[in-house]
């Protein structure tokens, strides 16, 4: 270990006290550990200034915005009032019907930022409508984005299976990879997460929102209704960006762009004012993944990642046991995934894992799906994914509440899918 990998895990253990300790705002303690690591050399000025510019960052900002400009229209309260009819006035029968939503399109897209991202305006109708705190909604609802992504043999299945078939042949592994793995070593959890949601979930999740929530705010200043042509434009941008990004490879441009995009057309139609849009862009929200962005950033490039992963691959050593080989595998890259992105997370340990595996001479299936397993299990800060950071300004969460909140169930998902996937894809 050298001088820059110790000041980068002192930082970070800094960072994530603060977080808990919750006496300065989130954006701010992000923000001051980015610079705190620039200063001290762990990372370059740049990757602030890329964490700013990012599509992630982009894309959480201007999806809030786009959320606020729809809740400005009538759709919702005609939405809702659909859905208070089909449901006969029941407000389970409705949030469970938005968690399915959730469940269809984090399987079919790529990304579980997008699947919740159209997902968490839907949820604030329903809760509003039936008089429900967006805290008890929005926790569950990103879960399962978070938790169901890659299960079913659908798009995001398909593409991550395709990366880590790529990687077993070029370590000389001759099994293969394929969606069809994801399913069967984790199709149970589907029903684990969609029963935690539905019947657990609203009686963990804090009943009040532990930091403002602005676009309630934004909502409840706003009293004159929108003109009839504004009123619809709201509707059909919001749904135009939605379907650009469910068809995203046919659109041709990137998702941030298309909600970029749709919040300038939001302000031009008269959906939202200038001022409206400005006050309803999540400055503490985008700063705290601009910081997390590059701790994450800063772990990589000092070479703590890897030396962390060479730390697993030696600890493990000679040990032929199946259930120690899983544990370690789904653990790890759940503890590490709270501080980077998921996806960098399974790319980074897939490697470690083959070689791993092969130095034992074991099948790596099972880990591979346990180190997406646990990487998509990891929703308790918002270096994971943006999709976390989205929720914490829809629901209002600080980190303590999102511990809070997921322990439990990331303790069951940790020895669910352990035992599981040892028992469907055994290592010797």
């Amino acid at each position: 270990m050298n001088t820059q990998m110790l000041i980068c895990i002192i930082l970070f253990v800094c960072m994530l006290v603060n977080f808990l300790w919750g006496k300065f705002p989130l954006g701010v303690i992000a923000g001051t550990t980015a610079a705190l690591l620039v200063i001290t050399g762990c990372t370059k000025p740049d990757t602030i200034l890329a964490g700013i510019g990012s599509k992630n960052a982009v894309t959480i900002g201007c999806m809030i915005i786009l959320a606020a400009g729809l809740g400005r229209t009538s759709f919702p309260a005609k939405l809702t009032a659909g859905i208070r009819k089909i449901t006969r006035g029941n407000y389970k029968l409705a949030y469970l019907g938005v968690l399915l939503i959730a469940l269809v399109l984090t399987s079919m897209l790529t990304s579980p930022m997008a699947a919740y991202a159209i997902c968490f305006p839907i949820m604030d109708s329903i809760c509003d409508e039936f008089g429900v705190s967006r805290s008890k909604g929005q926790f569950p609802l990103l879960v399962v984005c978070l938790a169901c992504c890659s299960i079913l043999p659908l798009g995001a299945s398909i593409s991550q299976s395709a990366v880590y078939a790529g990687y077993m042949e070029t370590y000389g592994f001759t099994q293969g990879f394929t969606a069809m793995d994801f399913f069967k070593g984790r199709w149970p959890f589907v029903f684990v997460t969609l029963a935690w949601a539905y019947f657990i979930a609203p009686k963990v999740t804090i009943d009040t929102p532990a930091v403002p929530i602005t676009a309630l705010s934004t909502k409840q200043d706003t009293k004159e209704p929108l003109k009839k042509f504004s009123d619809i434009a709201g509707v059909v941008i919001f749904a135009a960006v939605i379907f650009g990004f469910i068809f995203n490879k046919l659109v041709g441009q990137p998702t941030w762009f298309l909600a970029f995009a749709g919040v300038m057309l939001m302000v031009l139609c008269g959906v939202l004012t200038k001022n409206e849009a400005i006050k309803a862009i999540p400055v503490d929200i985008c700063m705290l993944f601009i910081g997390a962005n590059t701790m994450a950033t800063a772990l990589v490039e000092t070479g703590t990642a890897e030396w962390i992963g060479s730390i697993i691959s030696n600890s493990i050593g000679g040990a032929a046991n199946t259930v120690i080989l899983h544990a370690v595998f789904f653990i790890v890259p759940f503890i590490i995934t709270q501080f980077m992105q998921n996806q960098s997370v399974m790319n980074v340990f897939a490697p470690i894992a083959l070689i791993t595996c092969s130095a034992l001479g074991a099948d790596p299936r099972g880990c591979l799906i346990l180190i997406s397993s646990g990487a998509l299990t990891a929703y308790m800060t918002p270096s994971a994914t943006a999709a976390v950071a989205m929720a914490m300004s829809a629901g209002g969460y600080d980190v303590k509440s999102l511990f809070k909140m997921g322990w439990l169930f990331a303790l069951i998902l940790c020895i669910g899918y352990v035992a599981f996937v040892s028992l469907v894809y055994p290592a010797f």
